[in-house]
């Protein structure tokens, strides 16, 4: 009885050469993995046929495909000289306070001094939130210069809707998204924003949720999230300001909106 090893002299012979051939393949690859040796050179993934990218010349003379250009993301130059922030902060050490201002390639916000924060409603019975007819009843309204503190306090398991301090205005071949702080995250508070479109202007409406059991803080006036701003390499033919979008200029906090509401 052969063993699994066991097998046609004459094959293994064919099986080493084949091995031999895959593995000259995988040294010549840099950074390359088991999945090379199986099947063969992987492509880059930005490998394109077209002629007008910069050609990546290996030290041996030889041509590789032409790369084509991977969208770029904003540093802190181009953030200032770029996009309409008002207004615009440089990120300094800032002792007690969360960071906000331009960083190395993003911009941290500010939370502003007006929260509405999710509550039972005041007309009492079941309450239903229902995105196309929104009822301020669901909220209760805190402005920190009102009450002279910090801060606000969103219960365990709810919600609040806020402002930034900026005005932002977006360019035209410029997409926005945004991730929540990380002093922030690690308390359980996570902060949803929706990506900024093209030419779009205004406050931003952040939306923060408190996941933890535990009532939290959230300090006005501090960094509350990060822009990230992508720049595409063709300009749009369809911008926000272009289709009219119903937040278009929003000067703070909004509620939520359909097509064919009174602003």
């Amino acid at each position: 009885m052969r063993g699994r090893h066991d097998g046609d002299p004459a094959q293994d012979g064919v099986r080493r050469q084949d091995v031999a051939a895959s593995s000259s393949r995988f040294d010549r690859q840099p950074g390359g993995s088991r999945a090379d040796i199986r099947a063969g050179p992987i492509p880059h993934p930005f490998d394109a046929d077209s002629g007008d990218h910069a050609v990546n010349r290996p030290q041996d003379g030889s041509r590789r495909r032409k790369l084509r250009r991977v969208v770029p993301v904003l540093c802190d130059t181009q953030i200032r000289d770029l996009v309409g922030i008002e207004p615009f902060e440089d990120c300094e050490h800032r002792p007690g306070r969360i960071s906000y201002g331009v960083s190395s390639y993003g911009y941290d916000v500010r939370v502003g001094t007006r929260f509405k924060i999710f509550t039972n409603t005041t007309s009492g019975g079941i309450a239903v939130v229902d995105p196309k007819a929104f009822s301020p009843d669901l909220f209760v309204e805190i402005d920190t210069e009102e009450t002279g503190r910090d801060h606000i306090v969103i219960p365990p398991n709810s919600f609040a809707l806020a402002e930034t301090v900026e005005i932002m205005e977006i360019p035209r071949d410029t997409l926005v998204i945004c991730v929540g702080k990380s002093t922030y995250a690690r308390c359980g508070l996570i902060v949803n924003v929706t990506p900024l479109e093209p030419e779009w202007r205004g406050k931003v409406t952040l939306e923060i949720s408190n996941t933890t059991p535990l009532p939290a803080r959230v300090y006005a006036l501090e960094g509350i999230a990060q822009m990230i701003f992508l720049k595409a390499d063709r300009v749009c033919a369809t911008s926000y300001a272009d289709k009219k979008g119903k937040y278009q200029d929003q000067d703070g906090l909004t509620l939520p909106r359909v097509d064919g509401d009174s602003v």
